[in-house]
Protein backbone atom coordinates (compact mmCIF):
# COMPACT_ATOMS: atom_id res chain seq x y z
CA UNK A 1 0.00 0.00 0.00
CA UNK A 2 1.08 3.31 -0.83
CA UNK A 3 0.58 6.25 0.51
CA UNK A 4 0.15 9.85 -1.89
CA UNK A 5 0.01 13.08 -0.30
CA UNK A 6 0.38 16.84 -1.88
CA UNK A 7 2.12 18.94 0.55
CA UNK A 8 0.93 22.18 -2.26
CA UNK A 9 2.58 23.10 -5.65
CA UNK A 10 4.79 20.63 -7.59
CA UNK A 11 5.50 18.46 -4.22
CA UNK A 12 4.17 15.21 -3.08
CA UNK A 13 5.28 12.99 -0.90
CA UNK A 14 4.58 9.26 -1.20
CA UNK A 15 5.02 6.74 1.16
CA UNK A 16 5.25 2.52 1.66
CA UNK A 17 8.10 2.09 4.52
CA UNK A 18 9.93 5.10 3.27
CA UNK A 19 8.60 8.39 1.72
CA UNK A 20 9.89 9.95 -1.52
CA UNK A 21 9.54 13.48 -1.67
CA UNK A 22 9.17 15.63 -5.34
CA UNK A 23 10.74 19.32 -5.64
CA UNK A 24 9.91 20.57 -2.22
CA UNK A 25 8.95 24.09 -1.34
CA UNK A 26 9.84 26.42 1.29
CA UNK A 27 6.10 27.49 1.50
CA UNK A 28 7.03 30.91 2.66
CA UNK A 29 8.73 32.12 -0.20
CA UNK A 30 5.68 31.44 -2.48
CA UNK A 31 2.86 32.25 0.25
CA UNK A 32 1.65 28.49 1.07
CA UNK A 33 2.15 26.26 3.90
CA UNK A 34 5.60 24.45 3.90
CA UNK A 35 5.50 20.58 3.23
CA UNK A 36 4.81 18.59 6.64
CA UNK A 37 7.03 15.52 5.51
CA UNK A 38 10.50 14.42 5.90
CA UNK A 39 11.76 12.59 2.62
CA UNK A 40 14.35 9.68 2.64
CA UNK A 41 14.39 9.75 -1.18
CA UNK A 42 13.77 13.76 -2.32
CA UNK A 43 14.07 14.76 -6.11
CA UNK A 44 14.88 18.09 -7.02
CA UNK A 45 13.74 18.30 -11.09
CA UNK A 46 15.82 21.74 -11.36
CA UNK A 47 17.49 24.47 -9.09
CA UNK A 48 14.77 26.95 -8.63
CA UNK A 49 13.58 28.44 -4.81
CA UNK A 50 10.10 27.03 -5.59
CA UNK A 51 11.22 23.48 -6.09
CA UNK A 52 14.59 22.78 -4.52
CA UNK A 53 14.32 23.44 -0.56
CA UNK A 54 16.00 20.36 0.36
CA UNK A 55 16.58 21.58 3.94
CA UNK A 56 12.80 22.04 4.16
CA UNK A 57 11.84 18.08 4.32
CA UNK A 58 15.61 16.56 4.67
CA UNK A 59 15.96 13.87 7.53
CA UNK A 60 19.55 12.36 8.35
CA UNK A 61 20.57 9.28 6.19
CA UNK A 62 18.19 10.67 3.56
CA UNK A 63 19.09 10.84 -0.22
CA UNK A 64 18.78 14.06 -2.66
CA UNK A 65 18.52 13.34 -6.46
CA UNK A 66 19.70 16.20 -8.56
CA UNK A 67 20.47 14.69 -11.83
CA UNK A 68 19.14 11.55 -14.81
CA UNK A 69 21.46 8.66 -13.46
CA UNK A 70 19.36 5.39 -13.25
CA UNK A 71 19.84 3.98 -9.61
CA UNK A 72 17.80 1.74 -7.33
CA UNK A 73 17.18 2.98 -3.76
CA UNK A 74 15.60 0.66 -0.93
CA UNK A 75 13.27 -0.97 -3.94
CA UNK A 76 12.71 2.13 -5.56
CA UNK A 77 13.70 2.56 -9.16
CA UNK A 78 14.69 6.20 -10.40
CA UNK A 79 15.60 7.17 -13.83
CA UNK A 80 15.76 11.09 -14.91
CA UNK A 81 15.06 12.61 -18.20
CA UNK A 82 16.78 15.76 -19.66
CA UNK A 83 14.17 17.98 -20.38
CA UNK A 84 13.59 21.83 -20.47
CA UNK A 85 12.25 24.78 -18.64
CA UNK A 86 10.94 26.76 -21.54
CA UNK A 87 9.93 25.95 -25.28
CA UNK A 88 13.34 27.67 -26.02
CA UNK A 89 16.00 24.50 -25.01
CA UNK A 90 16.61 26.03 -21.90
CA UNK A 91 17.52 29.76 -22.92
CA UNK A 92 15.31 31.12 -20.44
CA UNK A 93 14.89 29.03 -17.60
CA UNK A 94 16.91 26.38 -17.86
CA UNK A 95 17.30 22.40 -17.78
CA UNK A 96 14.34 20.76 -16.07
CA UNK A 97 14.56 16.71 -15.24
CA UNK A 98 11.23 14.51 -15.70
CA UNK A 99 12.01 11.44 -12.91
CA UNK A 100 10.31 8.43 -13.46
CA UNK A 101 10.11 5.99 -10.39
CA UNK A 102 8.71 2.67 -9.51
CA UNK A 103 7.02 2.01 -6.00
CA UNK A 104 5.22 -1.01 -4.88
CA UNK A 105 5.15 -2.04 -8.46
CA UNK A 106 3.51 1.36 -9.40
CA UNK A 107 5.10 3.46 -12.10
CA UNK A 108 5.07 7.21 -11.90
CA UNK A 109 6.48 10.11 -13.35
CA UNK A 110 6.80 13.75 -12.31
CA UNK A 111 7.44 16.17 -14.96
CA UNK A 112 8.63 18.79 -12.83
CA UNK A 113 8.39 21.86 -14.69
CA UNK A 114 8.45 21.13 -18.02
CA UNK A 115 7.56 23.94 -20.74
CA UNK A 116 7.59 22.39 -23.92
CA UNK A 117 5.94 19.87 -25.94
CA UNK A 118 6.95 15.98 -25.63
CA UNK A 119 9.10 14.44 -29.02
CA UNK A 120 8.59 11.11 -29.48
CA UNK A 121 11.74 9.90 -29.18
CA UNK A 122 10.89 11.71 -24.91
CA UNK A 123 8.02 10.08 -24.90
CA UNK A 124 9.58 6.49 -25.69
CA UNK A 125 12.13 7.18 -22.83
CA UNK A 126 9.48 7.94 -20.42
CA UNK A 127 7.65 4.66 -21.46
CA UNK A 128 4.31 2.98 -19.59
CA UNK A 129 3.11 5.42 -16.64
CA UNK A 130 0.39 4.72 -13.92
CA UNK A 131 0.12 7.86 -12.34
CA UNK A 132 1.41 11.28 -13.98
CA UNK A 133 1.94 14.46 -12.22
CA UNK A 134 2.22 17.48 -14.40
CA UNK A 135 2.61 20.78 -14.30
CA UNK A 136 -0.89 22.63 -15.83
CA UNK A 137 -0.45 26.56 -14.74
CA UNK A 138 1.09 28.04 -17.51
CA UNK A 139 3.47 31.40 -17.60
CA UNK A 140 7.15 29.10 -15.90
CA UNK A 141 5.08 25.38 -17.06
CA UNK A 142 2.93 24.42 -19.62
CA UNK A 143 -0.23 25.76 -19.59
CA UNK A 144 -4.02 23.27 -19.77
CA UNK A 145 -3.79 22.61 -23.41
CA UNK A 146 -0.04 21.72 -23.49
CA UNK A 147 -0.88 19.71 -20.52
CA UNK A 148 -3.31 17.39 -22.62
CA UNK A 149 -1.17 17.20 -25.57
CA UNK A 150 1.37 15.76 -23.10
CA UNK A 151 -1.45 12.98 -21.62
CA UNK A 152 -2.82 12.07 -24.90
CA UNK A 153 0.99 10.99 -25.85
CA UNK A 154 2.11 9.63 -22.63
CA UNK A 155 -1.31 7.92 -21.71
CA UNK A 156 -1.26 7.46 -17.75
CA UNK A 157 -3.69 5.61 -16.08
CA UNK A 158 -4.32 8.49 -13.40
CA UNK A 159 -2.79 12.28 -14.47
CA UNK A 160 -2.61 14.56 -11.01
CA UNK A 161 -2.16 18.55 -11.73
CA UNK A 162 -0.17 20.29 -10.40
CA UNK A 163 1.80 23.50 -10.11
CA UNK A 164 -1.27 25.50 -10.24
CA UNK A 165 -3.13 28.76 -8.42
CA UNK A 166 -4.30 27.84 -5.37
CA UNK A 167 -5.44 30.30 -2.50
CA UNK A 168 -2.82 32.26 -1.09
CA UNK A 169 0.16 31.13 -3.78
CA UNK A 170 2.05 34.14 -4.76
CA UNK A 171 2.90 32.85 -8.21
CA UNK A 172 1.17 34.80 -10.96
CA UNK A 173 -0.04 31.24 -13.02
CA UNK A 174 -3.75 30.16 -13.66
CA UNK A 175 -5.96 28.29 -11.48
CA UNK A 176 -7.22 24.70 -12.02
CA UNK A 177 -10.18 25.32 -14.22
CA UNK A 178 -8.87 25.71 -17.81
CA UNK A 179 -7.35 22.47 -17.12
CA UNK A 180 -10.93 20.65 -15.79
CA UNK A 181 -12.53 22.05 -18.95
CA UNK A 182 -10.52 20.61 -21.34
CA UNK A 183 -10.55 17.19 -19.77
CA UNK A 184 -13.18 14.55 -21.41
CA UNK A 185 -11.93 12.21 -18.32
CA UNK A 186 -13.33 10.71 -15.26
CA UNK A 187 -12.38 13.42 -12.68
CA UNK A 188 -12.01 12.34 -8.69
CA UNK A 189 -11.57 14.48 -6.20
CA UNK A 190 -9.25 12.71 -3.79
CA UNK A 191 -8.59 15.15 -0.89
CA UNK A 192 -5.34 15.82 0.65
CA UNK A 193 -4.18 12.35 0.46
CA UNK A 194 -5.18 8.60 -1.06
CA UNK A 195 -4.00 5.39 -0.43
CA UNK A 196 -3.12 3.01 -3.47
CA UNK A 197 -2.31 -0.70 -4.82
CA UNK A 198 -1.42 -1.66 -7.90
CA UNK A 199 -4.97 -3.54 -8.16
CA UNK A 200 -6.54 -0.01 -7.54
CA UNK A 201 -5.37 1.74 -10.82
CA UNK A 202 -8.23 2.43 -12.95
CA UNK A 203 -9.18 0.43 -16.41
CA UNK A 204 -9.74 3.64 -18.06
CA UNK A 205 -7.63 6.72 -17.36
CA UNK A 206 -8.74 9.54 -14.51
CA UNK A 207 -7.65 12.68 -13.73
CA UNK A 208 -7.13 13.16 -9.94
CA UNK A 209 -6.79 16.32 -7.69
CA UNK A 210 -5.68 16.68 -4.36
CA UNK A 211 -6.21 19.58 -1.78
CA UNK A 212 -4.12 20.91 0.90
Amino acid sequence: MLQIRWHGHSCFGITNKITLVTDPHDGKSIDIHAPSVTGDIILVSHDHYDHNSVKSVEKEGGKVITDTRKRNITNVEIKGIESFHDGCRGEKRGNNIIYKFTMEDITFCHMGDLGHDLDEDTVQKIGDVDILFIPIGGTFTLDAKQAWRIIKKVKPRIAVPMHYKIGGLSLPITGIEPFLEESNYEILKVGNEIDIEKEDLPEEPEIWTFTL
